[in-house]
């Protein structure tokens, strides 16, 4: 009861990782490196033992005749680069100054005096320059590791905006999101999580819109995290989101460039995690999660139609099985008779009740679904269509479920596959399954009950502290412009509320018209 009654109130629930004070993280005590190269060669690979693509590149600096050694892993660098950038000039060219920066040609030098930092530098596909009788190592940026090209998004795909999505690799992301705003506004907060795997995460915002209190709060949640790694964008979401109980995404996840600079724009955080191909948005409201890019290519007239129609397979996702069973169970006097007897006539050879027979088709689809998402794509449509015809047509000829159930899941399917944003569609998929419990257990009573402890919970939910079902509750007219109905562009002189932002205008209040 305790945990129903905090999701109920929306209260801030925070793992125990929040709740108490953060612990103070052991320092890993320095280790200064001495000025023997082959004693530091030795210690460093006494520290990444059976890593058998640790390559130690001997070899004489031309310049100043010095012993040398290049360190680096095989897979995680650019062998170009090392060959043409820092092994020849160094082993066959005489420079007037016999300073290292000044005859190599790789773009990003630095320092380290510590052996545990070097070890991470390696780790991470950088390469180490080692010189006889200098206590100083030289890292190298020389990163080489495997990805991907460029493509179009899979899960967000555009039919008028552009066809770019986002990468595995941290700074690629960023220069996507660069391109879009090239401005000396777009600022970067840069940290990192993880104990064993440091996973680089990057904070990107406009310094002159983007509310700092926002902002730090931001950083000081990220900074209390203390795990082994992140891998991937979810796993970060659950450590810095308000409430971990609630099954409704509390920060927009996308893989486009655009939509992140659109959002960057109005007043947002975009949050991009190296390794991620995607990209988290907040402080986020519950209306972005029926939004995209495209609405914004569009005629607005189109664009208000077509998120009509999304908050109305929102409702039809959540409701329609469970409106169902309460009219058949209990609330029948509701139906006109006409379509009573053809539903009475469609149930009479089902052996089961309204609910079971609900689960089990709406569990079969969820198998489908499943199961074409992890099967190839020419073999997953196949099963996906396949398997609904026949499954759907055999179910009723068996006399398993009625004609009118395998309408209602098929209508239900096809409205939460309307939903733009996979988390919020998963949400509402999850829903309304207890909402189908609390229909058969109390009929229509039961679906208005929980119509309004999903309202509840909505209103109660936050996005780093900022009210998510903003700007309907509180309620913000200024907002209504661009949530369910999109007013023309020209219309939207100034930034969301629910942004925070600290400058609300955001361009001129009219077309530019002549008289």
């Amino acid at each position: 009861m305790g945990l129903f009654r905090n999701i109920l109130r929306g209260k801030r629930q925070r793992s125990r990782h929040y709740d108490s004070a953060p612990q103070p993280k052991k320092p890993q005590a320095a280790k200064p490196i001495c000025s023997e190269m082959d004693t530091n060669i030795s210690d460093l690979q006494a520290l990444l033992t059976e890593i058998p693509e640790l390559i130690t590149r001997r070899f004489l600096i031309k310049s100043t005749q010095e012993r040398a050694a290049l360190v680096y892993l095989d897979n995680m660098s650019d062998k170009v680069a090392i060959n043409n950038d820092i092994l020849r000039p160094l082993m066959h060219e005489t420079a007037a100054d016999p300073q290292i920066e000044h005859i190599i040609t790789v773009g990003g030098i630095r320092t380290a005096t510590d052996l545990y930092q070097i070890e991470q530098a390696v780790l991470q596909g950088t390469s180490v320059l080692f010189v006889d009788h200098n206590s100083t190592a030289t890292l190298l940026d020389t990163h080489g590791w495997p990805q991907r090209a460029i493509e179009d998004p899979q899960m967000e795909a555009s039919l008028k905006g552009a066809h770019q999505g986002f990468v595995e690799t941290g700074c690629q992301n960023i220069a996507l999101i660069r391109r879009y705003i090239p401005n000396r506004e777009l600022k970067i907060k840069e940290t990192s999580v993880g104990e064993r795997g440091r996973t680089k995460i990057s904070i990107l915002y406009l310094a002159d819109v983007a509310n700092p209190q926002v902002l730090q709060e931001l950083l000081d949640r990220i900074d209390r995290i203390d795990v082994d790694a992140i891998l991937s964008s979810g796993e970060l979401e659950e450590f810095i989101e308000d409430n971990s109980f609630s099954p409704f995404p509390q920060f927009v996840t996308t893989e486009r460039p655009d939509s992140v600079a659109s959002q960057i724009l109005q007043g947002r955080l975009a949050i991009v995690i190296d390794k991620s191909p995607e990209v988290l948005i907040g402080p986020a409201n519950f209306a972005m999660f029926f939004q995209t890019i495209d609405d914004y290519s569009n005629r607005w007239q189109v664009s208000s139609f077509i998120r009509i129609l999304r908050f109305l397979a929102f409702f039809i996702t959540i409701f329609l099985p469970s409106f169902y069973i309460a009219v058949i169970s209990y609330n029948f006097e509701v139906i006109p008779l006409r379509l009573l007897l053809s539903v009475g006539q469609s149930r009479a050879s089902v052996p089961f009740p309204p609910i079971l027979e609900a689960f089990i088709m709406e569990i079969t689809l969820e198998m489908l679904k499943e199961a074409g998402i992890r099967l190839p794509a020419p073999i997953g449509q196949t099963v996906g269509i396949v398997g609904a015809i026949v499954i759907g047509q055999a179910t009723v000829q068996a006399g398993v479920v009625s004609n009118i159930m395998v309408i209602v899941v098929s209508l239900t399917a096809l409205s939460s596959f309307i939903i733009p944003n996979n988390d919020m569609s998963s949400a509402i998929r999850l829903i309304r399954f207890p909402m189908m419990l609390v229909a058969f257990i109390y009929g229509l009573l039961g679906v208005a009950i929980g119509m309004l402890v999903l309202l509840i919970h909505l209103i109660s939910l936050e996005s780093l502290g900022t009210p998510y079902f903003s700007p309907f509750s509180p309620v913000r007219f200024r907002d209504l412009k661009d949530t369910i109905i999109r007013l023309p562009i020209w219309k939207m002189t100034t930034r969301p509320l629910s942004a925070r932002g600290i400058q609300s205008k955001k361009q001129a209040s009219d077309r530019g018209d002549k008289n």
